[in-house]
């Protein structure tokens, strides 16, 4: 077993003009400093995510739930992962449908699994979307990491020609919501490699 940690970093908008590939780049870039991380970005833009859900559930169906073909790799790189971050903004008190439609598509590959969370808004800073997924993922048998990242205002905190944002406290902050992940996706990892996830 490699010791490194498989993190999948998910761009979970969709809309055009979006901000989230500016921060994700900025946190893959932190997350590969970090070391502890075989990191891959995923942007649901790149994938066909319908709305619309097969009537059995993916928990039921197993591996036999008939995903779309131009899903095949968001499921493939959600199952090898060990950890998660999802990057959000906030739209309307909450986050995007792309987010939604490619957590309800998918079952076991969130369970006994850590889950990071970056936001971006206006003055709340997406925190309402990250309350919403903390509740979304804990349904799903995730566990989801306290000390995430919040850039309220982004449109006046980050340097958009750089990637980089303004403040200087949140390279620190990466780095603290990177080593509660770290020590999350390998606990988590050895335990899954042990015994089977009683979901």
């Amino acid at each position: 077993m490699s010791e490194l940690s498989k993190l999948v970093i998910v761009i979970g908008s969709v809309r055009d003009g979006r901000f989230g590939p500016v921060v994700a780049s900025w946190v893959a870039d932190r997350a590969r400093d970090h070391g502890g991380f075989e990191v891959e970005v995923v942007d649901l833009a790149q994938f066909e995510i319908p709305l619309a859900l097969p009537a059995e559930p993916p928990k039921m169906a197993g591996a036999n739930y008939p995903r779309p073909d131009g899903m095949a790799d968001l499921t493939r790189a959600l199952e090898d992962a060990d950890a998660f971050v999802l990057v959000t903004p906030e739209y309307n008190h909450s986050y995007p449908a792309s987010l939604k439609a490619a957590i309800d598509w998918h079952s076991t590959q969130w369970q006994a699994k850590a889950v990071g969370f970056v936001s971006y808004g206006g003055a709340a800073g997406g925190r309402h979307a990250v309350l919403h997924l903390e509740n979304v993922l804990t349904e799903l048998h995730a566990v989801t990491i306290r000390d995430g990242l919040s850039f309220p205002n982004y449109f006046y905190t980050f340097d958009f020609e750089t990637g980089q944002p303004l403040d200087p406290e949140a390279a620190g902050y990466a780095k603290t919501m990177l080593e509660q992940l770290a020590w999350w996706a390998a606990a988590l990892r050895k335990a899954r490699s042990d015994v089977a996830y009683p979901a």
